[in-house]
């Protein structure tokens, strides 16, 4: 036949390659637009699994993709019955990060693809130019020289199941192992030599999609962990929101930053306090962060996923994941730390208030006492003189004694006022408050029986003596008494224990009476405040004891709850100054 009469063929046959191009181009551009849609990984692989497939007419095409850093397999297969079936299989790895075979694979031919994935197949000619396995019958043993860890050997390979026709093609990105792309077929010699370097080049058309793919669902990723965080920081800003309400907005958040935000749920627990999203449910799967507050764990965070989901770095969660709630955790702990802070500052501020009350209160009563004085002096030296005249009635006598007791109570008033304001400083001598707390006690012990009130004493043993005033630390000691009485009208429990330390003693006065809410122990050493009725208290009983333990460079710790009781413990200094304190 000569060159023109072959001529024809010759044409029609480059037409056919040149539309055969053209197809794989298609196919090729195919993918690379639907990995533009960012799909998660699954459905990528099924996805691109079935366009090979349609494309090739092979029986099945098996899909490794490498998915922070583990090899993810996809099988598709044709079925006479179905389009197609579709599955991904999780696959063990050895520390090589070699997949191992399961009860359904081929040893052989998983032991093949790990070497051509690897690259570690010396050429042969069942290998391409690019490292593609190509066989006509895999069922027919076969040889390869393989150099794992850089020694060669040979080894023979026997490849069962319903595919004599293989085509492995290696998939790369900077030279790195992204996965392997095995094509299938059950006829014999199925895959022919002038289609190779068309599939060779799809294959490359893959590479680039799955890596474009990988970048789309990073930066996707990164953008809702910044949006996450980005809205944390809203919530914190938002003036007058409360440490609850930041804590129930940042669960809220949470889930959508997630991989699977549809099967999410959030949790937050700080401090025995539970803050979780609307319809939480727990799940078999999840991610938690301890929230350390200067060292103490306070809590946790926690994500659950309450359906299954490929596995990935840690579970079905991205490494990424893991670093965003642990970076969550840290916030909710500095947020945590920066409220404390504002609270104490609060509480700081309400106390300098409070001090600068007492200061301006305590200067006034210093001078209303001092204007009282006169008076009450002249008062009771006239009442007494007049008491002596002879042949008084027995009315006037009686009158006459009426004024000096409202006199003498008075006076107290007026010692009490100076004692709160400073003005008369503690006589310090060495005092054993064991023996003080026994002779106050010595007055109330029949009270206590006559009213039901059970009487404790625990007085330390080893209890040192201190710097004091005996007088003052007495009225200290009966106030605490008489102020326990009082919230006990029903009867009920005083315990009175004195505690002996390195740095100071402690005396403890509890009862079990009506208690205080917060709002009266706000007030409690405010002079002049009183929850008595009129005529039954002066509102001066604990702001004396403040005065008095201030004056002695002691402190007072009060705790007390509604029907329950109260509490306070005195904390006196074991050494002090043995000079006249002055006021403030």
């Amino acid at each position: 036949m000569s060159a023109r009469e072959n001529s024809p063929n010759r044409i029609k046959k480059n037409l056919s390659y040149r539309k055969l191009i053209e197809e794989f181009q298609a196919l090729s551009n195919q993918i690379l637009q639907f990995a533009n849609r960012g799909a998660l990984r699954p459905h990528f692989q099924r996805e691109v699994s079935q366009m090979i497939l349609d494309f090739s007419g092979a029986d099945e095409v098996e899909l490794w993709l490498k998915d922070h850093g583990k090899y993810f397999r996809s099988v598709v297969k044709r079925h006479p019955k179905k389009p197609f079936l579709f599955g991904i299989r999780s696959s063990a790895q050895n520390e090589n990060g070699e997949i191992l075979p399961g009860p359904d694979d081929d040893p052989d031919l998983i032991c093949l693809c790990n070497n051509i994935v690897r690259g570690q197949v010396e050429p042969s000619s069942m290998l391409t130019e690019n490292g593609s396995f190509l066989t006509a019958n895999s069922k027919k043993p076969f040889s390869l020289r393989l150099k794992p860890f850089r020694k060669l050997h040979d080894r023979e390979f026997k490849i069962s199941g319903h595919h004599p026709s293989l085509f492995l093609i290696p998939l790369l990105v900077n030279q790195q192992s992204i996965g392997l792309l095995q094509l299938k077929s059950n006829s014999r010699n199925y895959f022919k030599k002038d289609k190779i370097e068309l599939y060779e080049g799809l294959a490359r058309s893959l590479e680039i999609a799955a890596a474009h793919r990988d970048a789309q669902i990073d930066l996707r990723e990164r953008v809702k962990e910044l949006t996450c965080l980005y809205g944390i920081a809203r919530l914190v800003s938002q003036p007058g929101i409360t440490l609850e309400g930041i804590l129930r907005g940042i669960v809220e958040l949470l889930p959508s930053a997630w991989l699977y935000p549809e099967v999410a749920y959030a949790r937050i627990v700080m401090d025995g306090h539970s803050y979780s999203t609307p319809h939480f449910q727990e799940g078999r799967w999840k991610q938690t962060a301890d929230i350390v507050v200067n060292e103490e764990t306070r809590g946790q965070a926690e994500i659950f996923y309450v359906k299954e989901r490929p596995e990935l770095d840690e579970g079905p969660f991205l490494k990424e994941e893991r670093n965003l709630l642990d970076t969550v955790a840290k916030e909710v702990a500095i947020i945590v730390v920066r409220r404390q802070a504002e609270q104490e500052k609060l509480e700081l501020q309400e106390q300098l208030r409070h001090a600068e009350r007492l200061a301006t209160i305590g200067q006034l009563s210093a001078g209303v006492a001092h204007e009282l004085n006169e008076p009450l002096g002249n008062i009771l030296g006239f009442a007494q003189l007049a008491k002596k005249c002879p042949g008084l009635p027995k009315q006037a006598e009686w009158d006459i004694e009426k004024i000096l007791t409202a006199s003498l109570n008075a006076r107290e008033v007026v010692k009490k006022l100076l004692i709160f304001a400073r003005k008369l400083p503690p006589r310090k001598t060495n005092v054993n408050v064991n023996q003080l707390v026994e002779e106050g006690l010595n007055f109330f012990e029949s009270q206590c029986a006559n009213e039901g009130i059970e009487l404790l004493r625990s007085l330390s043993p080893d209890l040192p003596e201190i710097p004091a005033d005996p007088a003052q630390l007495n009225q200290v000691i009966v106030n605490l008494i008489i102020n326990a009485f009082q919230a006990m009208k029903t009867g009920g429990r005083l315990t009175i224990r004195t505690l002996a330390g390195k740095e100071h003693i402690s005396l403890i006065v509890e009862d079990t009476g009506i208690g205080m809410d917060e709002e009266v122990m706000k007030q409690i050493f405010t002079p002049f405040f009183t929850t008595k009725d009129v005529g039954q208290g002066t509102g001066l009983g604990l702001p004396v004891v403040h005065g008095i333990v201030t004056s002695h460079g002691g402190s007072i710790k009060i705790e007390s709850k509604l029907n329950q009781g109260s509490r306070f413990e005195i904390q006196l200094p074991v050494t002090g100054s043995q000079e006249v304190e002055v006021g403030q």
